[in-house]
Formats: structure tokens, sequence, C-alpha cells
């Protein structure tokens, strides 16, 4: 399975309203419940209205558009990189998974899952 990663710096954050958010860039995911408005973003493109923040991601995605019936694929993914103590943030989207690793530790992840048999491109 191959693996693309994104080349830009991402932020996790939550915004009061939807107003500011820039919704032209080329990636961005808004998620509401009845307690937030959470938005995953180039940290270029956080807006001002943002109440609380956790900058210095990086992301990668499974290439390829994922049928819902399979089973386990993110799974696999994050119990790699649970073994070499990374943390994760994912995001699904109709098409594949996203999945977030903080800098730091961004290189350290896709060289866990090359040596497990994935292919970075």
């Amino acid at each position: 399975m191959d693996i693309q990663k994104l080349d830009y710096d991402l932020t996790v954050c939550k915004v009061s309203t939807f107003d500011e958010i820039n919704t032209k860039i080329k990636l961005f995911f808004i998620s509401r419940t009845d307690e937030e408005i959470s938005l995953v973003c180039p940290t270029k493109d956080v807006p001002l209205n943002t109440c609380a923040r956790e900058d210095g991601w990086k992301a990668f995605r499974i290439c390829g558009t994922l049928d819902f019936s399979l089973i386990g694929i993110l799974s696999k993914i994050t119990d790699i990189l649970a073994r070499h103590n990374i943390g994760v943030f994912a995001v699904s989207t109709y098409n594949t998974d996203y999945i977030l690793v903080k800098k730091e530790r961004f290189d350290e992840a896709l060289s866990a899952l090359n040596r497990s048999g994935y292919t970075i491109v």
C-alpha cells in the first residue's frame, strides 16, 4: 500500500464560528459537534477566530480510494506507530484516511511504516 506524505505544516484547532475559515485553500477538515467546531488546516491558514490550537503537525494519506468494505487499514497503520510510541490524529474522508503525526516524529513514523512494507511516495 502506498502512502503519500504531505509537505506542509498543519494545525489542529478550535474555532468559534465558520466565518473566518478560508474554504478556498487546498486542504482542510472541519467537524462540528454540540460542543465545538474543530478545524485542521495548513498552519499558515489558521483563522483569527481560533479559540485553541495545536501547531506542529505533518500528515500523510493512504493513496487511492479505499472501499468501505476494507477492514483494518487504519488500525494496521496506527498499530505500527503505537509500537514506536508515536501518537496520531486521524481524519477520514469519503475516499481515504489522513494520519497526522507531530512534526518531530514524522520522519520516524514514515520510516517505521516503510520498514513494515508501506511504500512512501
